[in-house]
């Protein structure tokens, strides 16, 4: 091979996927995380790791596999790195729904930052400082 990279097409899902088994896969906060991150352009497994900061990399690695078993994600092998992407004709009906959740959680996170950045008082998670006597 000297050195040249094979550049393979993404694999498609094994098996199509059942309404319950969609809805199964989909009840893990984990993998709509993941599917929303994928949803509008391939990443590497590294970088859904390094956007889930608080999961380890077997834990983004197993989560990926499931979304990849149900047919959810494509997998397009490059060297010694995997990229995905979200197969939204996969989810059918449900992908509207997604993106309407993500859009409106998208909203209240945006509008609770606003509200505490215009907030008097001490912020949330914090302490009152007080004062120390002489």
């Amino acid at each position: 091979m000297g050195g040249r990279t094979l550049r393979r097409r993404p694999t498609e899902p094994r098996t199509m996927t059942t309404s319950s088994q969609l809805l199964s896969t989909l009840a893990s906060p984990r993998r709509r995380e993941i599917l929303r991150l994928v949803w509008r352009g391939e990443r590497s497994a590294g970088d859904i790791h390094r956007a889930m900061p608080d999961v380890t990399f077997g834990a983004v690695s197993s989560q990926l596999r499931a979304l990849g078993e149900a047919g959810l994600v494509t997998v397009r092998p490059e060297g010694r790195r995997r990229y995905y992407l979200a197969r939204r004709k996969a989810l059918g009906p449900v992908a509207g729904m997604l993106e309407r959740m993500w859009d409106d959680a998208l909203w209240r996170l945006t509008l609770a930052a606003e509200l505490e950045q215009t907030r008097r008082g001490p912020r949330a998670g914090q302490r009152p400082t007080r004062r120390r006597r002489p």
